[in-house]
């Protein structure tokens, strides 16, 4: 593949994703304005985070991320074979959600309290078991749609798999309008509406596969050669999405001892995560298959652009958002959030977590660039390793500062692991020289990105101080931050254009 269609490929994935981010935003906008930070919030938002938990530990952070590499290679010799090794793994993924979902149900207080053990003794707790008995199937739907999005990916189709998560964000807005239209519980209409959505996606990707010619059904599972090896390489790729999980129940053990924590932290991390969804996912879901056939075909050339291409790609927005999560984050969630029971106290410390995200967000995004690097050459074990050390810096931090800063230790935890991850993949894929290799065009692209968003920076903080009157107005503050946007959009793009005429031309 070209780099123009490697760009029409990254685009493809990021519109879609920013559309579901938006309509993310708009679910999590209309939630904070009925729900809050308050306990019915708190125990749907830990109810929702076991499903996807054991998603991103089965489907998308361990099977996906060894199967995509391996199907992409079969899908290049002999595609007969690469539909029964589809196949073969669907089923043996479907047995094993099955039985997980059946199990999750007679277990479902012991994971609330694994979760969230702060929640004990009060009513989230039962709120959550009843929320987590009704969302729990939804793992079973969204895990086998994460494998038939990498089917996608890796032959070559983002659109369908890209698309499918907007179908999540409008069941549960609509949920919410129907719940208050038959004034029901909300958390408990989200909860309903969470199952029925996987089920949705996951239609969705069949028939995009079935389409392309791989028509994936049930049968009895069988463990053959091919699908044993991926298994041998999933399994240190399943731990380190554990190792992943870990660290995330870390901060939630330690945010579920202050009220409302969780939700803060929930809000900022949805703020993050637009740019981290934006750009970084949608480098590392077009980067693995790509890297995979230039690795397989001997293409080395063909790597290096496509790395040097993703990782320009991903720092040209994710640079810039991050300074302005750090330089505007009360602005932000004031103008998101700040509405119904969403209150100025809840509005404080969901930005204090977001400026904490924001450091920690460019590290995030390369994370996405550099993993597929070990990925494609079906390497797992040491991401798990670098992993493991991460794992043990944010326990270290979380758990050492939280005594004396509370529940921001979390955050703070999070962003120091990703930057240690960060580093520990970009010394360790230093051995890997027909892929890692920056030519002089993306180094001198790189400096004009940093730049530019320093000057940015200076910009939108003076502009913060000149609009304060209006960003404290409740009427006004939309156009306030409409204009802070503005300001940081133009003079960013403005001063990277003026940049690249002189250092690069």
């Amino acid at each position: 593949m070209n780099l123009k269609g490697l760009n029409s490929n990254f685009l493809t994935v990021s519109v879609w994703t920013l559309a579901s981010r938006i309509l993310g935003f708009i679910r999590d906008i209309t939630m904070a304005a009925l729900l809050g930070a308050g306990p019915l919030a708190e125990a749907f938002l830990i109810a929702f985070s076991l499903p996807n938990m054991f998603r991103r530990f089965f489907a998308e952070g361990a099977l996906n991320l060894a199967f995509v590499p391996l199907f992409t290679k079969k899908l290049q010799t002999n595609k007969q074979s690469a539909h029964q090794f589809a196949n073969d793994t669907f089923v043996v993924l479907g047995s094993i959600l099955l039985l997980l979902t059946i199990f999750s149900q007679a277990l479902m207080p012991f994971l609330v309290f694994a979760m969230a053990s702060g929640f004990l003794g009060d009513q989230r707790f039962d709120q959550a078991t009843d929320l987590g008995r009704i969302i729990f199937p939804y793992i079973f739907f969204i895990s086998l749609a994460a494998l038939l999005s990498g089917l996608l990916n890796a032959s070559g189709k983002f659109m369908a798999a890209a698309a499918a998560p907007i179908i999540l964000n409008i069941m549960l807005i609509g949920a919410m309008a129907l719940a208050i239209y038959l004034e029901i519980q909300v958390s408990l209409a989200l909860a309903i509406a969470v199952p029925i959505s996987g089920i949705l996606q996951l239609t969705l990707v069949w028939f995009a596969a079935k389409k392309i010619g791989f028509k994936l059904t049930f049968r009895v599972p069988k463990i053959t050669p091919d699908v044993k090896k991926l298994i041998i390489i999933a399994a240190p790729a399943a731990l380190t999405g554990g190792v992943v999980q870990i660290n995330l129940l870390v901060g939630r053990q330690i945010a579920s001892g202050t009220e409302g924590a969780i939700a803060w932290l929930s809000y900022a991390d949805r703020l993050y995560q637009l740019p981290l969804g934006v750009v970084g996912i949608a480098v590392g879901i077009v980067l693995l298959p790509e890297l995979s056939r230039h690795l397989t075909s001997k293409d080395i050339i063909g790597a290096q652009n496509a790395f040097n291409k993703s990782t320009k790609f991903a720092l040209n927005l994710t640079i810039p958002a991050s300074v302005a999560l750090i330089i505007i984050p009360t602005e932000l969630v004031s103008t998101l959030f700040e509405r119904g029971v969403f209150d100025e106290n809840d509005t404080k410390y969901t930005a204090l977590a977001l400026t904490v995200y924001g450091i920690g967000l460019p590290a995030f995004v390369l994370q996405k660039v550099l993993q597929p690097v070990y990925f494609a050459r079906e390497d797992t074990k040491t991401p798990f390793r670098y992993a493991l050390i991460a794992m043990l810096i944010n326990a270290i931090i979380a758990i050492g500062l939280v005594s004396k800063i509370g529940f921001i230790s979390a955050a703070i935890a999070t962003s120091v692991a990703g930057w240690s991850m960060l580093f520990l993949l970009w010394q360790g894929s230093r051995k890997f020289e027909d892929a890692i290799k920056f030519d002089d065009t993306t180094l001198k692209s790189l400096l004009t990105i940093v730049i530019s968003s320093i000057i940015m920076g200076i910009c939108v903080f003076a502009g913060k101080s000149y609009l304060i009157t209006l960003l404290h107005d409740k009427q006004m503050k939309y156009l306030g931050l409409i204009i802070l946007i503005f300001i940081g959009i133009i003079t960013y793009f403005l001063t990277k254009i003026t940049l690249e005429k002189i250092v690069i031309k």
